[in-house]
């Protein structure tokens, strides 16, 4: 049978319900990567010209059928309770860690963060945007912690080179003109 390939991946990707790696689509459609590529780009465009609230994303090797991100706080109210939270400034500080640093332990966290960790990393395990990878072979054998596909979705992300740039650390300027001063004299 014949089918057009942005049908055929839209049924596809609706019926997995999750992300199908690339190599497994390939083989099921009886296309080539590109091709796949292709009809992404072309389904993606459709919604787009359309402003229907559905996209294609790309997320590393996998494609995934979601909501568009414009539509997320309606849907965070549908399968979310409501007693959950945004997360906390200390949970985002952790979260950023772990996004450039990863795979990362927790004392490396702790470190770069100046504070105990143990509380957000735990929360950011319980809403799935970090897991354990591995152990770093290091005396003790500390837990390594990444970003997960549900990072990616949550922020956006076809992959971490996504991730905007970090801003480079500033001093305050009143300690660094009081230093300034200083050495004037």
């Amino acid at each position: 049978m014949n089918f057009d390939p942005v049908c055929l991946l839209e049924s596809i990707l609706f019926a997995a319900g999750d992300s199908v790696p690339k190599d497994q689509l390939t083989e099921i459609m009886e296309l080539s990567e590109e091709e796949v590529k292709q009809a992404a780009d072309k389904l993606n465009q459709d919604y787009e010209e359309r402003s229907r609230g559905l996209r294609v994303l790309l997320l590393e090797d996998s494609y995934q059928l979601c909501t568009s991100e414009r539509f997320f706080p309606y849907i965070q109210k549908l399968k979310e309770p409501k007693r959950r939270q945004n997360l906390s400034p200390a949970a985002l500080e952790t979260l950023a860690v772990v996004a450039y640093h990863q795979p990362v332990t927790r004392s490396s966290i702790e470190f770069i963060r100046g504070v105990n960790s143990d509380g957000p990393v735990n929360r950011l395990i319980e809403r799935g945007l970090i897991e354990e990878n591995g152990r770093l072979d290091a005396p003790g054998r500390p837990i390594l912690y990444v970003t997960t596909k549900e990072f990616l979705r949550a922020f956006g992300l076809s992959s971490l080179s996504g991730l905007p740039e970090p801003e480079p650390a500033r001093i305050n300027e009143e300690e660094s003109g009081d230093a300034m001063d200083s050495s004037l004299d």
